[in-house]
């Protein structure tokens, strides 16, 4: 499809149970659509072991661990002390998925808040980047990112303004863009994305949720990134190789990853 390009899917929950029926052929798939590399965020610390072992089951995916803000009522302080010997130990890529999320309003702010930068200061202390969460709180997210210099590391999902995008990629962080691009009433998104410098830019599906506007109603899978590409090169008006190659270069810089 891309002369044999790779693609990097930045952001895919390939452990999740949805999986577990046909995770042999739906890996298959993604590699089949050139899709050769996936980075598996970590959600809460009961779900780590099975993350390592489907990580390990599979060539090219690579593993972060962290505590993800929707989980709040899962996770207790001594995660952390756990989730620091977990990235040592599994030589994870990233720190993540962490973050902050202000539109469930049952999750406790302060809560977020002490996971959320507890876990940007281990990703400090091993040199690690950070996968993100940020639902209606880029500037809570912004704001601590600037607390903790030094970071690196890649927002997914990104839905916020271009004010935002810059203020981040000033900051050395990279932004993340999935199926929500695909829909045609997300027009916002759609000019941030024409403007954004592409070597800011990674590739993603959060599979298996956030489907893609083709596949409305059905479980997302990482095969499905190159809808995504071509989206992106449509509203850039760039060939899809072009942005193949560097959002590929892009994830291999974030992440330190040697093909």
């Amino acid at each position: 499809m891309f002369n044999n390009a790779t693609l990097i899917d930045t952001h895919a929950h390939f452990d999740n149970e949805r999986f577990d029926s046909d995770r042999n052929m739906a890996y298959n798939r993604a590699c089949a659509a050139a899709v050769k590399v996936q980075i598996i965020p970590a959600i809460h610390a009961k779900q780590w072991h099975k993350m390592r072992d489907v990580c390990q089951t599979y060539l090219n995916l690579y593993p972060a661990y962290g505590l993800h803000p929707i989980y709040l009522a899962q996770h207790k302080t001594e995660h952390l002390a756990q989730l620091e010997q977990w990235l040592i130990q599994e030589n994870a890529i990233a720190v993540g998925e962490c973050g902050l999320d202000f539109y469930l309003k049952e999750l406790d702010v302060k809560q977020q808040i002490i996971f959320f930068t507890a876990q940007l200061e281990i990703a400090k202390k091993l040199n690690l980047p950070v996968i993100l969460h940020a639902r209606r709180a880029v500037d809570d997210v912004i704001k601590y990112i600037r607390r903790t210099p030094d970071l690196r590391g890649v927002v997914h999902s990104f839905v916020g303004s271009e004010q935002q995008a810059r203020q981040l990629i000033d900051l050395g962080f990279y932004l993340g863009f999935g199926g929500t691009i695909t829909y045609e009433r997300a027009k916002r998104l759609h000019r941030l994305i024409q403007v954004l410098p592409l070597e800011s830019i990674l590739l993603e599906t959060d599979a298996p949720d956030q489907p893609l506007s083709t596949h409305r109603g059905e479980r997302n899978e990482p095969a499905y990134l190159p809808e995504v590409l071509h989206s992106i090169a449509t509203l850039r008006q760039q060939p899809p190789e072009l942005i193949a190659d560097i959002t590929t270069q892009n994830a291999l810089q974030l992440f330190n990853i040697q093909l």
